[in-house]
């Protein structure tokens, strides 16, 4: 015989997951669904921030990065973040700090300066500290990328692979980056802004947004890369119109030249800091070296060779074996951007996510950070291999929360994102 009880219980299941699917699908779901998948996922975050704060202050553990005035504020504003501090309320220096041989140090010119500018005014106008309101900047922002990248995918793919896209990137293993006090999230809800442009044909908010972007953190130089993507298949559909042949479309000698102005903005802009940092010191390698000042702990001093970061990291501390391994990273890396389902999200979205991996490739170092690095390319996620079935969608999520619970963990006792 049926269990009354258990019946009703499923009954009840049914309900509440009709009510969700059915507030997630609501006419405005463009705000609504990103927004409760930023909401939700802000509870699942904070509450692993906080039992790693209360687990360590209630024990007296010691955590990675120091900090005089031990509260949830400055927990949630960690590691280099106390660069962004220095920026706020010194701003840079003019001489770059050296040790005994000459070598620089790290230092602030390593951290562009969009947050913490928005961070200070933000000081002043509420006389806050540095992290409360570096944690709401942040956490703001964080909610702006949620729905920019929904808005993203829904404009390259469907409602369904937004939704599970913006979840993976909100819960994911990095998803506590939305609400602490790094540039994170505000790079990112810039990118993803200049990216919708992008596919919108929104030429020249995409040279707007891509300059504030290149303002708040390395990397934008891949959207300069996608433009040009975008011109080449723009080109070549307008080639097929005047043939006649289908799939072409008409591409005006206005939008030729908004495409190539947008590009050439962002990619100035992208390669601006250097040269910032080179007239504020007096020094031609100043960024370069501050970069390279990072590097050291790992793989000692080094000049700057592009394309070998990685395999220098990997032949450091795993020998030949890593030289492989990276091989086979990049190999994995150039498979699952042929996946059918990746080419679906159009060649605006792949051409931007090859070209900043490829940049990531050819200048970063990789180690911890890398994971946080990687979040420009959340688009991916709406891919099939992710998002296929219902069941592989929630197994992915899953694993994204369990992971965001190991990195907590792993960063705020270990090392640093």
């Amino acid at each position: 015989m049926t269990d009354p009880a258990a019946t009703t219980r499923a009954s009840r299941r049914a309900r509440a997951g009709r009510t969700v699917t059915a507030v997630l699908e609501a006419r405005h779901s463009g705000w609504t669904t990103p927004l409760l998948l930023w909401l939700a996922s802000r509870i699942v975050s904070t509450v692993l921030l906080g039992s790693v704060y209360w687990l360590a202050t209630a024990n007296g553990w010691h955590f990675a990065s120091y900090r005089r005035d031990p509260s949830f504020a400055t927990f949630s504003g960690s590691w280099d973040a106390s660069f962004y501090r220095t920026i706020a309320e010194h701003g840079y220096p003019r001489d770059l700090p050296t040790d005994g041989d000459g070598h620089v140090l790290p230092n602030p010119w390593a951290f562009l300066p969009l947050f913490p500018g928005v961070v200070r005014v933000l000081m002043a106008l509420t006389g806050s500290s540095f992290w409360v309101a570096g944690l709401v900047v942040a956490t703001l922002c964080g909610a702006g990328a949620c729905v920019v990248l929904f808005r993203l995918v829904l404009a390259v793919a469907d409602a369904r692979r937004a939704r599970w896209a913006t979840a993976f990137f909100a819960f994911g293993a990095t998803g506590f980056l939305l609400q602490v006090a790094y540039a994170e999230s505000m790079f990112l809800v810039l990118l993803f802004g200049a990216l919708l442009a992008l596919v919108r044909r929104r030429y020249w908010l995409v040279a707007v947004l891509g300059v504030l972007a290149a303002a708040a953190r390395p990397g934008v130089l891949a959207l300069a890369v996608a433009l040009a993507v975008h011109l080449v298949v723009r080109e070549v559909a307008a080639r097929r119109a005047g043939g006649g042949r289908p799939g072409g479309e008409p591409f005006r000698w206005r939008d030729r030249g908004a495409v190539v102005a947008a590009g050439l903005v962002v990619a100035a802009a992208g390669l601006a800091w250097p040269v910032v940092a080179s007239a504020v010191t007096g020094r031609p390698d100043a960024y370069l070296e501050t970069e390279l000042s990072w590097w050291v702990g790992f793989v000692g001093r080094q000049h700057f060779a592009p394309l070998t970061p990685w395999f220098l990291m990997a032949g450091t501390w795993l020998g030949p074996a890593g030289i492989v391994l990276v091989v086979l990273v990049l190999a994995g890396a150039a498979w699952l951007s042929c996946r059918r389902g990746v080419r679906a999200l159009g060649p605006d979205v792949l051409g931007f996510t090859v070209a900043y991996v490829a940049y990531l490739v050819a200048v970063f170092l990789p180690q911890q950070s890398l994971p946080r690095l990687l979040m420009p390319v959340a688009p991916l996620l709406a891919a099939d291999t992710f998002t296929a079935t219902r069941r592989r969608a929630t197994g992915w999520l899953v694993v994204g929360v369990c992971l965001q619970a190991v990195a907590v963990v792993l960063l705020w006792f270990l090392g640093f994102p």
